[in-house]
């Protein structure tokens, strides 16, 4: 009576998993791959930026209480800028934000593009729900200025302004950038960025964050927009649409979609 030997495991289809994991015809591997990519996005630098902030890290409060005095003394001695970043911050602010991507969804709907519609909503509410929960387990107080210019309820890490204004400039981009080209496709570019810097460096100057709460809400929303526009990706593969890369193409219309048609 002969024993079996060990036991080999042998791909079915004669395909790797090396192989698999990044072919568009096999989209769980794909998705496995996308998902560890955007999950390296979020553990490695907001992560290590969460740790400093956790272990009161002397160089990094240094570097935060440097810049929010050298910015709070300017805004002390210039009311106008702070007139200017006080309208610039409630006008960029989570809530009109969510309203216009409400309004994005709105339409994307009307014009037949459901996918992205949902794509929009889910970015802004994993975003939107990962912030307060963020700042709840961090616990990070705000700065405490002798004489502030302006106030803010809450934790400080992450900005919460900072992490919309990105999310919405990631939709902006992804969404608008196939019906753009040349000089279009630049402004976008522009003003998505102008979008989240600005936004995020108006909390400092206002001094209501810190600076690595600001750079920690971008790192989030980004890695927030690059997992989501990852799933959708490999929805691209599944129903065999051209490869697009979000941040370079956008995302084409879907199949069906009415303003593909006109």
């Amino acid at each position: 009576m002969s024993t079996p030997g060990p036991r080999t495991l042998v791909p079915v289809d004669g395909v790797s998993w090396r192989r698999r994991r990044l072919d568009p015809e096999h989209s769980l591997g794909l998705r496995l791959t996308l998902a560890a990519m955007a999950a390296f996005l979020v553990l490695v630098p907001f992560s290590l930026l969460g740790l400093l902030v956790l272990d009161a890290w002397p160089p990094l409060h240094r570097l935060d209480a440097a810049v929010t005095d050298t910015l709070h003394g300017y805004a002390l001695t210039h009311p106008e800028w702070v007139r200017v970043m006080s309208i610039w911050t409630n006008v960029f602010g989570p809530m009109p934000l969510r309203a216009g991507a409400l309004v994005v969804v709105i339409w994307l709907v009307s014009r037949g593009a459901r996918r992205l519609a949902l794509w929009v909503a889910v970015t802004m509410l994993v975003g939107g729900l990962l912030g307060p929960l963020l700042k709840l387990l961090v616990g990070r107080d705000r700065p405490e200025l002798l004489d502030p210019v302006a106030r803010a309820a809450g934790y400080a890490f992450p900005s919460g302004h900072a992490l919309n204004a990105t999310l919405a400039a990631g939709v902006l981009l992804v969404v608008f950038l196939p019906h753009r080209s040349g000089p279009g496709r630049s402004a976008l570019w522009a003003g998505a960025l102008l979008l989240a810097v600005v936004t995020g460096v108006s909390r400092v100057t206002l001094g209501v964050h810190w600076t690595s709460d600001v750079v920690g809400g971008w790192l989030l929303g980004t890695a927030v927009v690059a997992a989501t526009a990852a799933a959708l990706t490999v929805w691209r593969h599944r129903v065999r649409l051209a490869p697009a890369q979000a941040v370079r193409d956008g995302v084409a219309p879907e199949p069906g979609e009415r303003s593909g048609e006109d």
